[in-house]
């Protein structure tokens, strides 16, 4: 059977936490699928080894409507791309009536799908439900980002065993979901002075000022750039960490897949959606905040308290 699964959500770590159920899948019917995600999720950097998965197709649907898949006319492409490949079954995490008339379109006899029109909810919990009810097994949530061993010993080779190796994820969507540089690298000139550390910067050529600041600073002969490195370069440097700390961003959750453990930063999105889902992430939320009450428009981004930060980092790292 040819089986299709389509993910539309944004962003890397929407990518990575929907792997469980897309394994899942592909363990059900003992055989890889095929997935149907946007661009900016790297799923083509991120899953070139998963052995789950068949074949990436780009959903190119954008904010502004200029997508190859958007509109009319982008419907009608969209049905006529999946009909060509000839799917027997479809897995549709998302409750839009677009994709179920797509796939009708596409001559795709056994539709699975969200209920038509649900709000907005935990995203892990819908996943997960949702995959269980059509599987009718239990699934894990905790995802795996799967790389060769001949990659991660490669990169081992270049890890010095004299320094604790932190992947610092200083990035994020959006301001407010992002702890001040400033903070960052205070914590790690005082993590540094407790414990020789390298730290690697898991932000890109939009963050050039973030990165900027740290390789200015006096941490500048400790730290290593992933700013002109793919995704899929990243993955088995990640993977010899020891630490990832950091705000709620892709990085978090790639590192997370990876088995690395995760100190994250939660200031302006839900806790219970993206910090729970996994036994490495640990979370810090703001001072008179709670793991439920954190979500968004929070704007806690002032209240992350420096010294929980630091205690909890050197704990880890120990």
């Amino acid at each position: 059977m040819k089986v299709l699964v389509i993910q539309p959500k944004i962003g890397m770590g929407d990518m990575v936490i929907y792997l469980p159920y897309i394994h899942a899948i592909s363990r059900k019917y003992q055989a890889p699928v095929s997935i149907l995600v946007k661009g900016n999720s790297r799923a083509k950097q991120l899953l070139t080894e998963d052995k789950h998965i068949n074949e990436i197709l780009i959903l190119d649907r954008t904010k502004n409507n200029t997508g190859t898949h958007d509109g009319i006319l982008g419907f009608f492409k969209l049905s006529k791309d999946l009909k060509f490949k000839k799917f027997d079954k479809v897995f549709i995490f998302n409750s839009s009536l677009r994709y179920l008339l797509v796939s009708k379109m596409a001559g795709i006899k056994n539709i699975s799908q969200y209920p038509l029109f649900r709000k907005k909810d935990n995203i892990v919990t819908s996943a997960k439900i949702f995959t269980e009810n059509e599987l009718g097994e239990i699934v894990s949530t905790q995802p795996e980002l799967i790389i060769s061993d001949d990659k991660v010993n490669e990169a081992k080779l270049k890890f010095s065993k004299e320094f604790k190796h932190i992947c610092l994820g200083m990035s994020a969507s959006g301001p407010t979901k992002r702890w001040d540089i400033k903070n960052f690298i205070k914590l790690c000139i005082n993590i540094n002075a407790r414990t020789p550390s390298k730290f690697y910067l898991a932000a890109g050529n939009n963050d050039k000022d973030l990165i900027d600041q740290f390789l200015n600073s006096e941490l500048s002969n400790n730290c290593v750039s992933f700013k002109d490195l793919k995704i899929s370069e990243t993955l088995p440097i990640i993977k010899n960490c020891n630490l990832y700390i950091g705000n709620d961003t892709g990085w978090l959750h790639i590192s997370s897949a990876l088995g690395i453990k995760c100190l994250a930063l939660f200031m302006d999105s839900p806790v219970q959606a993206y910090g729970k889902y996994s036994k490495n992430i640990e979370v810090i939320v703001p001072e008179g905040e709670t793991e439920e009450t954190t979500t968004h428009d929070t704007l806690g981004a002032d209240k992350i308290s420096f010294e929980k930060v630091f205690n909890n980092s050197i704990k880890l790292l120990n």
